[in-house]
């Protein structure tokens, strides 16, 4: 069997799957959390049942400790279920990272170099890998880089229209994020569609509380919203999206903020939760239902930014085979699916009322009319299986 351990470690938690690649079976998933604190808390479910326990944590190697400890005790045993790989989610590979890569110690060096452009979470997701190296130091370690998918964006996508020679000296450029979700959709969608992934043009519309666009065209990815952070593009939870780099200055001048207090406003306390207070979109959606203007404005704006990049990535593309949604909003908001691409039949594009209310299957499905030239479809995401896959292959061609 083909089994892969896959974290997501963040500063203070790191969640897990144990996933057999070949049959796509999650044989266990859990969470340690609260890192570092007074009390620490564990997460542990099989196929069979789940297990909680509270404990010190002081660091992500007892939380590994822990990790190991709760297989040993509930399940699966690892020893009858030997790792072919760790992999691990890491946020930002700036330019040097196209593809999964087996860990060394020049990766970690490289990942470490590329803290500056992801400070929340380069530094976090490689005390994850060296505390997973710790727990399984005979295991091949993979880091499975989330701006990967994105580095075939071309020259004219990624480059932003500042000092040539200063951008390229600071790495300033277009990295793009969520890659693996869009990866990992683009082929489903292929798949769906019963099409050859290198014929299909498509736009992925990744909403959850972070989100964002990208156009890919026979499976390669040529543009895509978020940029050298994952704070451009359409409006998210708590994040501004796009915004006129002159509002900086104007608040700066004005009110005096600084750099922090702006970082935690853009990042924090804008999108969604700046608009209406409300950072979940069923809260917007529910306040909006009751008559809060606020919401209704913060819904529509949401809307309207995700319509203006349909059609500027249509654009791009020059034809359009699919429009598919992902992620938690765009799996299970039928009310944003059908706002959001309203007043586009002109375009092809048409979404069924009855398909798009239909819900409760995790499966990829149309909720297009026959009408519709463009297929609009709803593909749930698997980040963690893609992130397995992509671990297996690294270690088979290394």
């Amino acid at each position: 069997m083909s089994i892969i351990l896959v974290v997501n470690s963040g500063s203070s938690s790191f969640k897990y799957q144990l996933i057999e690649v070949e049959s796509e079976t999650v044989l266990a998933s859990g969470l340690v959390e609260r890192i570092g604190e007074e009390s620490g808390h564990t997460r542990h479910t099989t196929q069979v049942g789940l297990w909680e326990e509270e404990l010190p944590i002081p660091d992500h190697t007892a939380g590994f400790a822990a990790m190991l400890k709760a297989f040993e005790e509930h399940g699966p045993n690892l020893s009858t279920h030997p790792l072919a790989a760790v992999g691990h989610r890491v946020v930002h590979g700036g330019k040097r990272f196209h593809e999964a890569t087996v860990i060394t110690d020049l990766v970690k060096i490289n990942i470490e170099d590329l803290s500056e452009l992801a400070p929340l979470h380069n530094p976090a997701n490689l005390q994850g890998i060296e505390a997973a190296q710790k727990a399984f130091p005979d295991v091949p370690q993979v880091a499975v880089f989330d701006t990967a998918f994105h580095q075939t964006l071309p020259p004219a996508a990624y480059t932003y229209a500042i000092d040539a020679q200063l951008a390229e000296k600071q790495r300033v450029r277009r990295y793009g994020f969520h890659g693996t979700s869009h990866k990992y959709v683009s082929q489903a969608t292929a798949e769906f569609l019963g099409r050859p992934l290198e014929e299909v043009k498509m736009i992925i519309l990744h909403l959850g509380n972070g989100a964002s666009v990208c156009a890919v065209d026979g499976g390669r990815s040529v543009e895509t919203s978020m940029g050298m952070t994952p704070l451009e593009g359409l409006v998210m939870g708590t994040r501004s999206g796009d915004l006129d780099p002159g509002v900086l200055f104007h608040l700066n001048r004005k009110t005096g903020m600084g750099f922090a207090e702006l970082d935690e406003l853009l990042n924090r306390r804008s999108g969604l939760l700046g608009l209406s207070g409300h950072g979940d979109m069923r809260d917007v959606q529910k306040a909006a239902a009751e008559g809060d203007k606020a919401a209704e404005l913060a819904l529509e704006v949401y809307l309207h930014r995700i319509r203006g990049y349909v059609g500027s990535y249509y654009a791009q593309l020059g034809h359009l085979d699919a429009i598919v949604f992902t992620a938690g909003v765009g799996e299970n908001n039928p009310l944003v699916r059908q706002r959001a691409l309203s007043g586009l039949a002109e375009l092809g594009i048409e979404v069924s009322p009855a398909l798009n209310e239909a819900g409760g299957s995790r499966a990829a499905r149309r909720i297009s009319p026959p009408s519709s030239r463009v297929e609009v479809l709803v593909v749930p995401t698997n980040e963690e299986l893609e992130i397995a896959r992509q671990s297996l292959a690294a270690v088979a061609g290394a």
